[in-house]
């Protein structure tokens, strides 16, 4: 599964990195990291994450890779 946040979008509410601490990470105080290649069993977490999202930053599988060059 691929993931791509809009940091543009993204307002650091954290939600992602208390749902999936091993895909996303917070770097300061609103700085998010994350890993674009959701790894193994991380898939539900990642699912929720996004769905919890307050600006819904987060596209998850093929809404992903459209425009954003991940495949």
């Amino acid at each position: 599964m691929q993931i791509v946040v809009d940091l543009n979008r993204c307002q650091g509410y954290a939600q992602c990195v208390f749902l999936a601490p091993q895909v996303f990470e917070l770097h300061g105080e609103e700085a998010l990291l994350y890993v674009p290649t959701v790894p193994e069993g991380q898939d539900e977490r990642v699912l929720r994450a996004a769905a919890a999202c307050p600006v819904q930053a987060i596209a998850v599988g093929e809404q992903a890779g459209e425009g954003a060059g991940v495949r």
